[in-house]
């Protein structure tokens, strides 16, 4: 008889599932960054913007743990916003990290499935490792963006453009917005994002970007928010040499193929976004850990985990 037989057993009977809690965030924050291979301030940095982002009620606060005797061998990251579509709210939730120590991963992985099964919400998962996609599969989450297209839209010119004025979220524009996309602007900006309007005679394009450096060399920013992809096409010289001005040159854009009005390059593969729900569109990585805090590289990984 194998001595270890009800070894399964045992570890199942002492583990206990429970939401994460202000008093948790360094522990987390360790488990996740030794698993994942973000540093644990990466981590510890992205928990405590949660403490003050406006979670639709009902919803988790940070997400969900697993416990073995009082330890922490397991958790689970949940940003749940309000999204506006059509006019209407929806509940989004971006799955930003989840690690469950070796010996306990049997369990984790039905104890995740649990935990992204709400109806009427759409689950995201922006930045999955290699290893987790047949998880992501089983788990009944799908491709939406297959790659990015690097954009260097200063280069662009059109005489359509003229009457289109770009400035920051801190003037409020004379021509109609949406009040929960000024909110959004505000937010973000708080992160550490470049936040700002495209106006036109007719009405205000909201526009968020976050900066970062491709490559770890050259500076540029990813697309985080706008209405539509085709108004970031429309306005795209304006914004270029407003974000030029800055300092950035590139602009990396979610995308399935080369954007038709854009200088630059498509390459797949790289930062496909999956989901599980509602379709999402492009253009819209609002409220996701790419927005929340700096991009931080991962480092190699060692660990049991």
């Amino acid at each position: 008889m194998n001595p270890n037989s009800n070894q399964p057993t045992l570890i199942r009977s002492r583990l206990h599932a429970r939401d994460i809690t202000d008093s948790d965030l360094e522990a987390v924050a360790t488990l996740l960054g030794k698993g994942i291979g973000y540093s644990d301030e990466y981590f510890l940095q992205l928990l405590n913007r949660l403490t003050s982002h406006s979670t639709p009620a009902g919803y988790l606060k940070y997400g969900r743990l697993l416990e073995c005797d009082g330890k922490i061998v397991g958790a689970i990251i949940l940003i749940y916003s309000t999204i506006w579509l059509n006019g209407a709210p929806s509940v989004r939730c971006h799955v930003t990290g989840w690690c469950v120590e070796a010996p306990y991963r049997f369990y984790g992985t039905a104890f995740f499935a649990k935990e992204i099964n709400r109806s009427g919400v759409t689950y995201l998962n922006i930045s999955p490792q290699a290893y987790t996609l047949d998880i992501l599969k089983q788990q009944g989450f799908v491709r939406y963006c297959s790659g990015q297209f690097l954009a260097i839209p200063a280069l662009q010119f059109a005489a359509s453009n003229t009457q289109v004025k770009v400035v920051t979220v801190d003037e409020i524009p004379n021509v109609p917005f949406e009040r929960f996309e000024l909110d959004l602007m505000l937010t973000h900006a708080k992160w550490g994002c470049i936040c700002f309007w495209c106006v036109t005679p007719q009405r205000a394009y909201p526009f968020v970007v976050r900066p970062r450096r491709f490559k770890r060399i050259i500076p540029g920013v990813q697309l985080v928010y706008c209405r539509d992809v085709g108004d970031f096409v429309r306005f795209a010289g304006p914004i270029g040499r407003f974000l030029l001005r800055q300092g950035r040159l590139i602009v990396r854009v979610d995308s399935n193929g080369p954007i038709p009005g854009l200088i630059g390059k498509f390459v797949n593969g790289v930062d496909a976004r999956y989901y599980k729900g509602k379709k999402p569109r492009l253009g819209d990585l609002a409220y996701t850990h790419l927005a929340m805090c700096p991009y931080v590289p991962r480092r190699k990984l060692h660990s049991a985990y």
